[in-house]
């Protein structure tokens, strides 16, 4: 049988990088892929177009129990690492919104090409429909239990990668083996959630937010710890749009947060001036200015519509300005890890090497991409922990 430098469990971003910079320093490994192709999640992200990093990136842009974790990581496989590392193989950037980095191609299939030209160039083995169904550890070898159309079989090495992911994405495989493993092992896990994922609103305010379905707001999202400037989308079954997206990372079960749906105006100042001028424009009027009609009418179950500007109580006025500006939302739920775009929490990162990624209680395995405590923001950030983390165990395996 072969001998490797490491088995990798999962061909994804983190397991491809590593597989690749293992290869260029001329070390061998097997990735193991359960999936027919490596790069399934690759290929998908971005509507296909992969938004492979973020020119922004910083270690504010993840949710973590320690995010100064990322520094190590970071510092050795940087933003700029990654674009020399993509032009090196005729991949160039184009900057769409807000640091978010795709392919000119557009192809999402390009960024994944790159990492199977280089795992043939460097002789790296890939095993695909290859499950891995147990890990164990005796003395110091790891002897894996894998299954395939051939059958079960048993492979011995010194060194194992846990790049297989989180729970998103059940169409294309997606598992908690990283997170069972560990547990095995006795690391400590942070609690697992889907992350990034569209909020279900139920009860008696669900058919208000439907009656707005298809409808998109540029808005404010915020609660007491952070705030994203974004579209939002009203669904059918309750709020989605990149806004609500990133909110989702940071919200908690019975808590609540707000929308700006105008955050690049004062209404205030907006009522201030219609009565300066008279007031003789209706509150429908002046929202129809920055709203839908559609919106418009949705927000007269609050708020007095058809009364004028010059007539406008004291009262009625600061609910206009915070029912626009404080919209508050307390959402049922989220829509579970089948429309999450990633995992939070995860492998606790106080049981990893910064440095390395080595789990420090169990010489040899090593964890890294989305099966770590490390969750980023919409908008590539979850590529560039990949590529930083499979770069960082690469160097150490």
């Amino acid at each position: 049988m072969k001998q490797y430098d490491a088995i990798i469990v999962g061909g994804g971003a983190c397991g491809l990088m590593c597989a690749a910079q293992a290869g260029l320093l001329g070390k061998r490994t097997l990735v193991i892929e359960r999936n027919d192709k490596v790069g399934a999640k690759i290929l998908i992200s971005g509507g296909g177009r992969c938004n492979y990093t973020n020119l922004g990136t910083d270690i504010d842009n993840f949710v973590s129990e320690n995010v100064d974790f990322l520094r190590s990581a970071f510092s050795q496989w940087t933003v700029d690492d990654t674009l020399s590392f993509f032009e090196s193989h005729g991949i160039f950037g184009e900057e769409k919104t807000l640091g978010q980095l795709f392919p000119s191609s557009n192809k999402a299939k390009d960024v994944v090409a790159v990492f199977t030209k280089i795992l043939f160039a460097t002789d790296q083995d890939i095993r695909l429909n290859t499950v891995v169904k147990a890990i164990e550890k005796l003395e110091d070898d790891f002897v894996l239990t894998v299954e395939s159309e051939k059958g079960v079989q048993q492979l011995t090495t010194k060194k194992v990668v846990m790049a297989s992911g989180g729970l998103p994405v059940a169409k294309l495989g997606a598992s908690d083996f990283a997170i069972r493993t560990a547990k095995k092992f006795e690391m400590a896990i942070v609690p697992t959630a889907p992350a990034l994922v569209p909020l279900t609103i139920t009860g008696k305010e669900a058919d208000w937010y439907a009656s707005l379905a298809g409808n998109s707001v540029f808005s404010r999202v915020y609660n007491h710890k952070i705030s994203f400037e974004e579209n939002i989308l009203f669904t059918h079954w309750g709020l989605s749009g990149p806004a609500i997206l990133q909110i989702s990372s940071y919200w908690r079960a019975g808590e609540e947060f707000y929308i700006d749906l105008l955050p690049r105006f004062q209404l205030d100042k907006i009522i201030k001036d219609e009565r300066n001028e008279g007031g003789k424009r209706l509150v429908s009027n002046i929202l129809n200015d920055y709203f839908t009609k559609r919106m418009v009418e949705a927000l007269g179950k609050f708020l007095p519509l058809d009364t004028k500007i010059a007539s406008l109580s004291k009262v009625d006025a600061n609910l206009i300005i915070d029912t626009i500006h404080k919209f508050k939302v307390k959402p049922a739920g989220d829509k579970g890890y089948d429309k999450a775009e990633v995992m939070r929490g995860g492998v606790s990162t106080a049981e990893l090497n910064a440095k390395t990624l080595e789990s420090k209680n169990v010489s040899g395995l090593f964890f890294g991409g989305e099966a770590v405590d490390i969750t980023g923001w919409l908008g590539g950030y979850n590529f560039q922990w990949a590529w930083a983390s499979g770069y960082a165990i690469a160097q150490a395996i």
